[in-house]
């Protein structure tokens, strides 16, 4: 275990290394439930499929497409803000020392792709997509390296948990900003009065689960209510739940028992990772290939902004910005962590899927331009997954994990005394 990882208090660390693991499972069977929308939606039976999602669920105008990505998905950012709020509280962006070089290839690996897409789509028309190659998957992106075995140091792993976790709380704030259209005073103010119940049962140090849910489904409502994407309210409650356990007496030995966050996080996690995003992917990963007119300027425009953004401006992002930073002294590479480790890490960030698809439905209400956008996204994603292993596999299995193999390793590491940012 890392120095980063061995920092942290034992419970603290089993409960990460039992994320790391998770993640790395739930991402093949995320594989597979793409996999079978992929299959459905280009079968015979493609219509039943469409059906499935789309058609409303008894007398009312609701859909089971809407349930699962505006209602499950909530369960899913939910469990994004515990993981903010725990990597804030006492992991990889817990001090400035240690956040400097997540939050910093996290920018790069946002504002480079962006930018592609920009070049590539100057129309107004399809300009709003730009946010679709920003976002990376941290179950898919964790489930690559994992099959990386030895070759990946345990320091490598936790560098991109912690970028993949910066990542989406930008995502989030894009979502939030730049995909809303419009908001109605009663709604927010609604979510607002939720919201300052939460806070209130945070420092009234309550833990029990009930009172925040009853409240979470209040800034649901009322953010729904106020036309923002309703799912914010999982990752506002998520980053209000008390994240310290209340004084009480030591279980385990000498260990202190878990806060509220930990708990729901740790209860929460298997059902969104191995259920809500796998139904996710099935609701919204079936592109008819049947759909897509690439012979259409916008749809190719589009696609090709997506792949590039995702492809090439992710690596380009995350080493670039990383580097700079690093040459500048703002921050440091972890120790076991090259600048080859970097570079894989970067191509990994390329995989966007499940944050990519969301705002793709979010930034085009157009139907073959959102196929285009989403068949545009698994094909980054596969390319980026195999660039990534191949860009690992082709080094010695010594070479991500060892220190002093690179012309700015030294420079990264500074001597006692040195480091300008210790957070």
């Amino acid at each position: 275990m890392d120095s980063t990882l061995a920092a942290l208090p034992t419970r603290a660390a089993l409960l990460l290394e039992r994320f790391l693991r998770m993640e790395a499972a739930s991402g093949i069977v995320l594989l597979i439930a793409t996999a079978l929308a992929l299959l459905a939606a280009n079968s015979p039976w493609s219509g039943s499929y469409e059906h499935l999602w789309h058609a409303s669920l008894g007398a009312t105008d609701i859909t089971l497409h809407f349930v699962v990505n505006e209602g499950l998905m909530t369960l899913f950012f939910l469990v994004v803000g515990f993981e903010i709020r725990r990597e804030i509280y006492d992991g990889g962006l817990a001090t400035l020392r240690l956040a400097g070089l997540p939050i910093a290839a996290a920018t790069g690996g946002m504002i480079v792709p962006a930018v592609v897409y920009l070049l590539l789509n100057a129309d107004p028309s399809v300009r709003q997509g730009w946010a679709v190659p920003t976002a990376t998957d941290i179950a898919f992106a964790l489930g690559v390296l994992a099959l990386l075995g030895s070759r990946v140091d345990p320091a490598l792993r936790a560098l991109l948990l912690a970028l993949a976790i910066a990542d989406d709380v930008a995502s989030i704030l894009v979502i939030a900003f730049a995909y809303a259209h419009g908001v109605a005073p009663a709604g927010l103010g609604l979510a607002v009065a939720g919201v300052a119940g939460v806070v209130a049962l945070n420092k009234l140090r309550v833990e029990r689960m009930a009172p925040y849910a009853a409240l979470g489904v209040v800034v649901w409502l009322g953010i729904f209510a106020a036309g923002l994407p309703p799912v914010l309210a999982g990752v506002i409650v998520g980053l209000l739940v008390p994240v310290a356990a209340a004084p009480a007496a030591a279980v385990d030995g000498d260990l202190p028992r878990d806060s509220l966050a930990t708990r729901l996080e740790h209860a929460l996690h298997p059902w969104v990772a191995y259920g809500v995003v796998p139904l996710f992917a099935l609701a919204n990963a079936g592109v008819n290939m049947s759909g897509i007119d690439f012979a259409n300027g916008a749809s190719l425009t589009v696609g090709a902004g997506i792949v590039a953004g995702l492809v090439i401006g992710k690596p380009l992002g995350i080493v670039g910005a990383s580097a700079l930073c690093v040459r500048m002294g703002w921050c440091v590479l972890p120790r076991g962590v090259t600048w080859r480790g970097v570079a894989v890490v970067g191509c990994l960030g390329g995989i966007g899927f499940t944050m990519s698809i969301f705002i793709a439905a979010l930034a085009f209400a157009d139907a073959k331009l959102l196929a285009a956008a989403k068949f545009a996204v698994l094909l980054a994603s596969a390319l980026a997954a195999t660039l990534g292993l191949l860009a690992a596999r082709s080094l010695p299995a010594t070479r991500l994990s060892s220190s002093g193999d690179d012309e700015f390793d030294s420079e990264a590491r500074p001597t006692a005394g040195s480091e300008k940012l210790s957070g």
